[in-house]
């Protein structure tokens, strides 16, 4: 799919205050004190603001997760090989990986999507989207070329646009990827101004010795490239990984079918960060889910200028911190269209000074 930003960006017109306000005035009258539910609230009240409705149905609602592999790991930054990624994936469309087990409890549909497995299975429900059979070791040069990126981002804007004609309201991203947290750490630190060392974790369970080569590749890469952190798209392009483009493409393909998008860990949080540099106007529809244990998370959501709710360490991915989410809003939900006051004979609470 081509992509113009720049007219996307400006067809983006943010929150829905009419439906904020709506839901702020719906909030004060359940039966309940006022503002107990906290953070929980406020995130029923986002989605009220980017759908445009004070009233809204998230019962369909759906995990994409964009597989890749990177050109990188050929710099021992990881434990495990690109013939993980390709085992995932067909696991995720099988229904039988870490993500579908949890997306059962949590009544979400996984929508596996390949936009760049170096050796693809051939399994049916693993959704093509191809740019390149994985990126190239970004450490010899860019890992993609421009085009590849804008390509990848397409991707995502394409299916975001494709999950909202198909009935769903609330979608969550994911990935898998041997290596990108490398690639999500090297486009977070250009992205933010920040020293690879310190936002670069451990990932899957490296070794000291594994980190330090994770570190100096990634500031080989940043040295080689020369990337223009004023210019995401080339920063994506030069260190980042299909997955991490196409995610920031369901960022702002979400923006403009008003379709409320939840930011998983963060490899999906410099995704959200990226489609935000890349379209400003798109970051309205994003909402936060968990705080990862990996080091780079809180500084990421910072320059969010968000807050996840969820606090477990978890560092999984897959998109299986977002789905943690999700039983939370159903609860949240199921007072937000209980009860009132007047239901049950009650004055309703007023704010105190």
């Amino acid at each position: 799919m081509n992509v113009d930003l720049n007219e996307i960006n400006s067809r983006l017109t943010g929150l829905d205050e009419a439906a904020v306000t709506a839901s702020l005035e719906r909030w004060s009258v359940v039966a309940k004190p006022l503002k107990s539910l906290g953070a929980l609230e406020d995130l029923v009240t986002r989605i009220a603001g980017i759908t445009g409705e004070a009233r809204f149905d998230i019962s369909r609602r759906a995990l994409v997760v964009m597989c890749a592999d990177n050109g990188v790991i050929a710099q021992g930054v990881t434990q495990t090989d690109e013939s993980i990624t390709a085992l995932v994936a067909a696991d995720l469309a099988k229904g039988c990986s870490s993500a579908n087990l949890m997306a059962r409890v949590a009544g979400v549909d996984v929508i596996p999507v390949d936009v760049g497995v170096k050796n693809p299975p051939d399994t049916p429900g693993l959704l093509n989207r191809r740019v390149a059979a994985g990126t190239r070791d970004f450490t010899a040069g860019p890992a993609m070329t421009r085009e590849q990126a804008l390509q990848a981002v397409g991707a995502g804007v394409e299916t975001a646009l494709e999950c909202r004609e198909k009935g769903y309201r609330l979608i969550a991203t994911g990935e898998m990827g041997i290596g990108n947290t490398t690639t999500s750490a090297a486009v977070a630190a250009v992205l933010m101004g920040c020293e690879p060392r310190e936002i670069t974790g451990r990932g899957a369970g490296l070794s000291d010795d594994g980190l330090k080569r994770k570190i100096a590749a990634i500031e080989r890469g940043i040295a080689v490239n020369r990337p223009d952190a004023g210019d995401a798209l080339d920063v994506l392009g030069k260190l980042g990984g299909f997955d991490i483009a196409a995610m920031a493409g369901l960022f702002i393909g979400g923006a403009l079918a008003r379709l409320p998008v939840v930011i998983d860990g963060v490899i999906s949080a410099v995704a959200a960060l990226a489609a935000q540099r890349l379209c400003p106007g798109c970051a309205f529809a994003m909402i936060p889910s968990h705080m990862s244990a990996e080091p780079a998370a809180r500084r990421v959501f910072g320059e969010l200028e968000m807050e996840p709710v969820i606090r477990a360490g978890m560092r999984l991915g897959e998109g299986t911190g977002a789905l943690c989410l999700f039983p939370l809003l159903d609860m949240a939900m199921a007072l937000y269209d209980g009860l009132a006051f007047s239901d049950i004979g009650m004055e309703a609470y007023t704010p105190q000074s």
